[in-house]
Order: structure tokens, then sequence, then C-alpha cells
């Protein structure tokens, strides 16, 4: 049990369990993506509540969002616009990834040393997931001397919040180094954009098999299996070079993409993303 639940799942689940006053689901999520899963899931239990998956939830995000209406464009955005087409890996791990100094340093020097272009969301130490060892000057991380420098102009490090739907629905990006938190990996699948899996706590260990075992668009950076051991510059630079430049990477792209327009047609007009919201209507006013 303990190598295959990250800390927090068993609480997840505990909650789950003591959740018996709903009358059914709403799963962030949709069936060209989870199809036969969703359906075990709704057969699996005792009192045939009804389950409805009206997601990816983002995309009513992106739908309403207008491009043009903003008069700024962040500046990773400006940044990807220089860029060629799915030629930048975004690096980024959620709120709640606990790194050590060293690991950050380890991951600094893989990047540099793939020679691709990357923007790095790199947030200082979140004290209250008691991490230890992470912080630098004033609570956020230190970066290897000179980085900055040797990396200038096709690397960007961010240390506060970026437009993370933007950057994946942008041509330029082309890989995603993710944390696997749900909400990321359903992100980055809408978008055609594979995934170097780095799973951290939660259900981040399960998504991550589900992206690289299941639907076949990301590989795996480093497993639950691996959480106590220390993700060596060496193995970063592989796993990007792997999924940027190699055969395997670009049918990983493929699937992904394919998979991406499978989902829109599904979300779009007429799709039959809406049917589950129409079921949801019957059953509410039946």
């Amino acid at each position: 049990m303990e190598s295959c639940f990250g800390p927090y799942m068993a609480m997840f689940v505990k909650m789950e369990r003591e959740w018996k006053l709903n009358s059914g689901e709403f799963i962030n999520s949709c069936r060209e993506v989870e199809g036969k899963y969703l359906d075990l899931l709704a057969n699996e239990s005792t009192d045939k509540k009804p389950l409805w998956a009206i997601g990816p939830l983002h995309m009513l995000l992106l739908e309403s969002h207008d491009s043009s209406s903003s008069t700024t464009s962040h500046e990773c955005l400006a940044f990807l616009d220089e860029q060629d087409v799915n030629s930048v890996i975004f690096v980024s791990f959620g709120t709640n990834t606990k790194f050590s100094q060293e690991q950050v340093n380890e991951l600094a020097i893989g990047l540099e040393q793939s020679n691709h272009k990357f923007i790095w969301v790199l947030r200082g130490a979140d004290k209250k997931m008691d991490t230890e060892k992470c912080e630098g000057k004033d609570g956020n991380f230190e970066l290897p001397k000179g980085f900055q420098e040797r990396v200038e102009g096709r690397g960007m490090v961010m240390r506060n919040w970026v437009p993370q739907l933007e950057i994946l629905e942008h041509s330029s990006t082309g890989r995603f180094l993710s944390h696997c938190g749900w909400n990321s990996c359903l992100e980055s699948i809408c978008m055609g954009v594979p995934i170097a899996a780095w799973p951290n706590n939660a259900d981040q260990p399960y998504n991550a098999v589900f992206v690289t075992d299941v639907l076949r668009i990301g590989i795996s950076v480093w497993s639950w299996a691996q959480r106590e051991e220390l993700m060596t510059a060496a193995s970063v630079e592989k796993a990007v070079k792997t999924l940027m430049g190699s055969t395997e990477g670009e049918g990983m792209r493929q699937r992904a993409v394919e998979l991406s327009n499978k989902i829109k047609n599904f979300v779009g007009h007429g799709g039959l993303a809406r049917k589950e919201m129409e079921s949801f209507i019957s059953y509410i006013t039946r």
C-alpha cells in the first residue's frame, strides 16, 4: 500500500466514503478520455447513483476568453510568439510539490543541458506543506550560479503566476513537464501536448500511469517508487530530449493531437457532452 498511495490519497478515499448524501456525481472528465473507467465507477456504486462527465471544465474558460480583448500579453506568451512551432517545453509542478534545493539544481542543469527551449515556473517554498530544505534567500529557491545567463534567450524562469491554459494552447508549446495533477493533465491532453510525468503526491501517481501507460501520450521522468531518490540532471536531460526530439516523442505528440481533436468534437456544438448535461437536467427536473 505504501508504494501505491501518495500521502493524501487515504484522506481523499475517507472523504469519499463519508460523502453518502449526494444524489449523483459530476466528474471533470469526458468519455473520450475515460469512457470505460467512468462506466466502471457508475457500475460499482452500490446505490447506482448517476454519474455525469461534464468536463473538461477548462474548455468553458477558453470559450469565454478573447485574446484580442487583452491589451497586454503576458511575457511568457510574448516569448512563445517568437519561437518555432512545438519547440518549447513548459515546466510546472503546481503549488504543493515539494522539492529540495539540491533537486532544483539538478532540474536546472538538466534543462540547460537538454539544449531545448523552456518556460519553467519555479515558485518559492510552501511552508504550510512543511517543505524541508527547499528555500533559499527570502523563501525562494536559488538557481545554479550563471544559469540565467547561460540560458538567456532560450529559457524563462517565472517566479509568479503564469497563464497555464494559454501557454499550453500556444502553438510553440510542444511538451509539458508536469506533476500530473488532474487539472494539468486534462488541460494538456485537451491541447494535444504530451506530458513528461513527475508525480509528487495524492492522485498524481495514478494520473501519471494513465497518461504514460494507458493513453500513451507521455513518458515517466520520475515514478512514485523513486520518491525518496534524487532525480539527476542526466535523467531530466534524457527525458526532455526523448520527448522533444525523438521518433518516440513524435508518436506521443501525434496521439495527443488525435485525442485532443476527439475531445474538441465531444464538447463542441452538437457534441456528446451536451447529452451529458441534458441527462443531468432531465434528472433534476423529473
